[in-house]
């Protein structure tokens, strides 16, 4: 583990407060673990904007399986890419809805290409890409 370094940071009492109570609220010890993971996030999210990065992530999707031939047609968008699936868990929600967690990794560009076909597939409801990485490349 490489060395800690100090340093300041001034910000308005409101803002601090704010984030103060919700540090607490999510169980931090104290507001230097806070700030280290807003800083690995955000540094982790700019890796995405290298196509090239590999990644690993989910995509979730939120659907009306009644829409005809859609179930088939997010399969068959998920076979064309295989390659990027690891993991499927499908979700009956109610009667027309169901949950899709789709876990993946591969390049960056490649993950955030097959995500926008499937998120924007008519009968798709909600859907939303969520890529992480090891954060090797951050130490």
């Amino acid at each position: 583990m490489s060395e800690l370094v100090r340093f300041g940071i001034s910000m308005n009492e409101q803002l601090l407060d704010k984030f103060d109570k919700r540090i607490v609220a999510q169980g931090y010890a104290n507001r230097s673990e806070a700030i280290r993971d807003l800083i690995r996030n955000r540094l982790v999210e700019l890796t995405w904007e290298n196509d090239d990065q590999d990644v690993a992530g989910t995509i979730t999707l939120v659907y009306d399986h009644h829409v005809r031939g859609l179930g088939s047609l997010l399969t068959e968008l998920q076979h064309e890419s295989h390659h990027l699936f690891l993991s499927t868990m499908h979700v009956h929600l109610d009667h027309h809805n169901c949950l899709e967690v789709l876990v993946v990794k591969g390049q960056a560009g490649h993950v955030q290409m097959i995500a926008d076909r499937l998120i924007g597939t008519r009968g798709v409801k909600h859907g939303r890409l969520t890529i992480t990485s090891t954060g090797r490349e951050l130490v």
